[in-house]
């Protein structure tokens, strides 16, 4: 059971943000598994019912779902073997990650935040997106309505093409999604306090809940997009 973060999940993450060695993390390694890992299990298990009913498909085992706190130095110039931070991803078993469609959750030493989007960029899903919201772009003003952005203090994250033609019939509150590199809603203003409390699943699900009409909007686009992707394929090996 999910009775909020404890104060020491904060703590390590501080303390291996000063001490970021491989020989302090093996000699804390316990204190990882009980005071980390741990909790983010337990807030994972929570929350997986609701999850499997806005996607019977997604993936919910808390070993798949939570990130690695070892991090890859193989190709950055911060060579820091371990995060000071971590996040959860719900996400379809077996799609890929960058470009990949998911809700997340992302806790450090001072900040919180959750949401839904792509990881990254994904050309093809976006300007399929950008097709479909110029033949109907009153479908899509509808979907973003009905997430109440503003009434649930969500944010939409986007990386614009500066240069994008808009076609005149993309009303200006869509623009930014029709110029997207790459779209995420997110709730960024949570209080850390908020953390520490068993009440955060619920914050959690309300808002994950609020944005499923967006899931399922950029759910639809992306199978759409995979099955195509899919059909050329097949179509080339003939």
């Amino acid at each position: 059971m999910f009775t909020g973060f404890p104060e020491e999940t904060i703590q390590f993450f501080l303390d291996i943000r000063f001490h970021n060695s491989i020989s302090y993390f093996e000699e804390n390694r316990e204190r990882f598994r009980q005071d980390v890992q741990a909790p983010f299990y337990a807030f994972i298990e929570e929350l997986a019912p609701a999850m499997r009913k806005i996607d019977p498909q997604m993936e919910l085992r808390p070993y798949k779902c939570l990130s690695r706190i070892r991090r890859d130095t193989r190709f950055t110039k911060d060579k820091s073997p371990y995060r000071d931070h971590l996040w959860v991803q719900f996400h379809r078993a077996g799609e890929p990650r960058e470009g990949g469609l998911f809700y997340w959750f992302e806790l450090g030493p001072t900040w919180m935040d959750w949401g839904v989007g792509l990881w990254g960029e994904n050309r093809p899903v976006m300007d399929l997106l950008r097709r479909q919201m110029a033949a109907q772009p009153q479908r899509f003003q509808d979907i973003l309505d009905s997430c109440d952005l503003s009434g649930h203090r969500f944010s939409m994250g986007t990386n614009s093409y500066k240069r994008m033609a808009v076609p005149e019939q993309i009303p200006p509150s869509l623009r930014p999604l029709y110029t997207a590199r790459s779209v995420y809603f997110s709730r960024e203003d949570a209080p850390l306090k908020w953390a520490f409390d068993a009440r955060l699943t619920d914050r959690v699900l309300k808002d994950y809940r609020a944005l499923a009409p967006a899931y399922r909007m950029l759910r639809g686009i992306y199978d759409e997009q995979a099955q195509a992707e899919l059909n050329d394929n097949g179509e080339g090996e003939r």
